[in-house]
């Protein structure tokens, strides 16, 4: 775990092993995780920022500017900004990597998906809206999806961040496993992410393999950039809690009660988190291997909420 504000980190915390097994290897500060989810706002939007500050695209481009498979009548309105903010009319979850694998083959899944609502009319967070937002993005710029996230955090954060795609063979000693397969056997540095790893690895709404040290330089980034207002500002669709790629304070939010209406933050399936609030100049980057041995496990919201209220309070001692 890191805390941190705009100027650098204040405090950083790895508790723990890797596994369950006895004398299993500790945590460490350079641990590497499975981030799930929290590719969404350290890869995808960053991306995004990126390719609207270049006015390469536009948050009303429609969807079918970019995917021509896009095409049926009730979706033809739907935006770059819809997918961002999880409201487009596309449903939650699908078992693509069952019968597909590659985008040649998603997309037109995706493409061909029955919309479950009217756009706009309602939110319901949805990976394949963000792998279908991956794709547009991908031809918007003309270059795969991890080669451009790379891109962005070369110029950006720095060569030597350890924050990628495709996590290389020298990060495997040191990365947390996920979900065990074959008995005895955890997964280590593959995506555990189904449908992403269907897509090589390489996804907007999961994939990232990270340090918590790599996702507080995202977070302070986040901090400073002229882009978080925008990235920031609250979702008019009714009833919804999300911003662009970001989700918004709420009181049943896994971020607890005591950051600022301001905070935005997300998280990801395999137990990680990121919480920024620009009011309190503060930021936590929660990671861990909840999944690991089994993605069964429960209490994580719980003390996902007590570990922010705990930091917010200790803070203001």
């Amino acid at each position: 775990m890191e805390i941190g504000r705009k100027a650098g980190p204040i405090a950083t915390i790895a508790r723990g092993a890797l596994t369950y097994t006895e004398g299993a290897a500790p945590v460490g500060e350079t641990t590497i995780y499975d981030l799930a989810s929290l590719t969404k706002v350290l890869a995808t939007a960053a991306v995004v920022a990126s390719q609207l500050g270049r006015d390469r695209m536009r948050l009303n481009d429609r969807i079918g500017h970019w995917i021509d498979a896009w095409s049926s009548e009730e979706r033809q309105n739907v935006t770059i900004r819809d997918l961002l903010e999880h409201c487009s009319g596309l449903p939650g979850h699908r078992h693509y990597f069952e019968t597909r694998s590659g985008r040649e083959s998603f997309e037109p899944a995706i493409c061909e998906e029955p919309l479950e609502y009217v756009p706009r009319t309602a939110s319901i967070y949805s990976d394949p809206g963000f792998m279908l937002l991956g794709f547009a993005i991908e031809n918007v710029a003309g270059s795969p999806l991890d080669r451009l996230f790379d891109s962005w955090r070369n110029a950006e954060l720095g060569s030597g961040i350890e924050l990628r795609y495709r996590p290389p063979a020298e990060w495997l000693e040191r990365t947390a496993p996920t979900e065990a397969g074959a008995p005895g056997a955890a997964t280590r540095g593959v995506v555990h992410d189904e449908n992403a790893a269907a897509l090589g690895g390489v996804a907007a709404h999961a994939g990232l393999f990270g340090t918590a040290a790599a996702v507080g330089a995202c977070a302070r980034w986040w901090l400073t950039t002229p882009t978080l207002p925008r990235f920031s500002q609250k979702s008019a669709v009714p009833g919804s809690s999300r911003a662009l790629a970001w989700d918004t304070m709420l009181p049943t939010s896994s971020c607890g009660t005591k950051l600022s209406p301001h905070a935005i933050g997300h998280t990801g399936f395999t137990g990680t988190s990121l919480w920024i609030d620009p009011a309190q100049d503060l930021y936590v980057a929660f990671l861990s291997n909840r999944v690991h041995p089994t993605r069964a496990g429960e209490g994580i919201q719980e003390a996902r909420r007590a570990l922010h209220d705990a930091v917010v309070t200790d803070l203001s001692l």
